[in-house]
């Protein structure tokens, strides 16, 4: 039977208008949630209960919500097949891949849950005697944070962690499609004890969410807007935001390069290529998108890399799979229109193109009424191409040549995204050159564009965020705001840059 679920607002439930069917993308007969959607006043109205409710999680003095932080990664990790599971089931996320989602949020939780006793201020020396000055770092307020479901429990970690750590409460809204395991997240950080109202979940389709998010701000009850999806909607968040003189932290999309160098390792390089490309079915915003190859190295890495990916086994996203189907059947929708992009002048040099079936079976797999899609490498994809230019979202890579160093920054740069890059190369000076001059948020040497830690900032520049950092101390940054404080205990009215004592030199003064 599947699962019935609404959103959850000052620790009651808030009932749907209307009801949206999750299902398994591995056999889409099979639902997995029956999820009521909310309306725009629903999400405001959670936003007016978290303002009620921040106010006395605030007082509770930080190490104590440190010690909740570390609770709530107890429990994510005492039930960590289970939620891993209800991932694979729900967005088609292969087990081996969801379990380490999972334990993400265990590592974030076990960074953060020392950080309520390190949430330093400072003590400055004052220009004038008799005087103290101080910095405070104070918690924002309320958040609203607006997740998508490629990662559907490890992302919204790295949003709902620090904020609830900082004294914040939170408005989540997770994606509809993944609605069942953003549900159990939920459940397992209410169970660490935080109190009604401090985190709450609305489930809504994107139109509503937006009109609840521009009530909340015109309201006054958001301070700060998380926000993980693509660009475009990222501007339209970004926009609003700014009118209401807010910011928002945006992690984008990506068109992230691999550069493969003529002393790279070749066949390091294609597993790297392999998994980056392919691993989640190329659903990342840090899959790769174009690998950008010397031309004296291009066709042994091609040969191979078409290979493996030709060898590479797609399937039951419970069993030992480099990938599973797409997310959902809009994902595969638009997956079928980035096909379209590939033209005379490519090669696709990785065998079938389009959704596995019967009638274009992958070896033996058939794709058992799922959304299954063969992966594709095109090779020869020019930098005027659609495919070189623009993300896209599921399993295909494309593949294009340099002459130089310089020319390869020049293309890796050249779609305007910046979130996440890879070099291969067994030469210091070339890794350092790339780093210089990459515009990527993050830079892999001999690794590839996906595999983040948990303690090392994430978030990408361009069309890929507003430069905004998650994880490690770095996002304290988006859920803190600096306040300064001076006494001056000196019993007269003291002015900054005028009383201020003044020891003069000899200017004049020579050996």
């Amino acid at each position: 039977m599947s699962r019935k679920i609404v959103s959850i607002v000052g620790g009651k439930d808030a009932t749907g208008t209307v009801t949206y069917a999750s299902t398994n993308p591995a056999r889409t007969g099979d639902v997995v949630a029956q999820v009521g959607l909310a309306d725009a006043d629903t999400f405001a109205a959670a936003c007016r209960t978290a303002k009620e409710a921040q106010r006395e999680w605030a007082r509770v003095p930080a190490p104590v919500r440190g010690r909740v932080i570390a609770s709530i990664g107890r429990l994510v990790e005492a039930n960590a097949e289970r939620l891993a599971h209800l991932v694979t089931e729900e967005i088609g996320k292969p087990y081996a891949e969801a379990l380490g989602e999972v334990r993400e949020i265990v590592d974030t939780c076990d960074f953060f849950l020392g950080e309520g006793r390190r949430l330093y201020g400072q003590t400055v020396p004052s220009e004038m005697p008799d005087k103290n000055l101080f910095t405070f770092r104070n918690p924002i307020g309320v958040a609203a944070v607006i997740t998508a479901g490629n990662f559907p429990v490890a992302v919204p970690s790295w949003y709902l962690v620090p904020a609830l750590l900082c004294g914040n409460a939170v408005v989540w809204k997770p994606a509809e499609y993944a609605a069942a395991s953003a549900h159990a997240m939920f459940q397992l950080f209410v169970a660490a004890g935080l109190p009604d109202g401090v985190l709450n979940v609305v489930f809504a389709d994107g139109a509503e969410t937006f009109r609840g998010l521009e009530l909340a701000l015109g309201e006054g009850t958001v301070q700060k807007v998380g926000f993980t999806g693509s660009s475009e909607v990222g501007r339209k968040v970004g926009e609003l935001t700014g009118r209401h003189l807010q910011s928002a932290c945006l992690e984008l999309g990506g068109k992230n390069p691999m550069v493969i160098m003529p002393d790279a390792d070749l066949d390091l390089a294609v597993e790297g290529a392999l998994f980056s490309g392919f691993g989640t079915a190329g659903q990342r915003c840090t899959s790769l998108g174009t690998v950008i190859v010397h031309e004296s190295v291009h066709d042994r890495f091609v040969e191979r890399f078409a290979q493996a990916v030709r060898e590479a086994k797609i399937g039951d996203p419970e069993g030992d799979v480099l990938a599973g189907p797409l997310l959902d059947q809009k994902f595969a929708d638009r997956y079928e229109e980035y096909l379209a992009w590939i033209q005379p002048h490519h090669t696709v040099v990785s065998g079938n193109i389009g959704r596995i079936s019967k009638d274009s079976p992958r070896h033996d797999f058939t794709g058992d009424e799922g959304l299954y899609y063969h992966p594709v490498v095109v090779d020869g994809v020019r930098p005027t191409d659609r495919l070189f230019l623009e993300e896209t979202f599921g399993p295909i890579v494309g593949v294009t040549t340099f002459q130089s160093l310089d020319e390869a920054i020049e293309l890796a740069n050249l779609p305007g995204y910046g979130l996440s890059s890879s070099i291969y190369t067994t030469d210091p000076r070339h890794a350092f050159r790339f780093r210089e001059g990459i515009s990527a948020g993050m830079v892999s040497v001999n690794n590839s564009t996906s595999g983040a830690e948990a303690h090392l900032p994430f978030g990408g520049n361009g069309k890929s965020g507003n430069g905004s950092r998650q994880s490690g101390m770095w996002v304290l940054d988006q859920f803190t705001r600096w306040q300064a404080m001076n006494w001056d205990h000196s019993g007269r009215l003291q002015k900054a840059q005028m009383d201020v004592a003044d020891i003069t030199p000899d200017m004049g003064f020579r050996l």
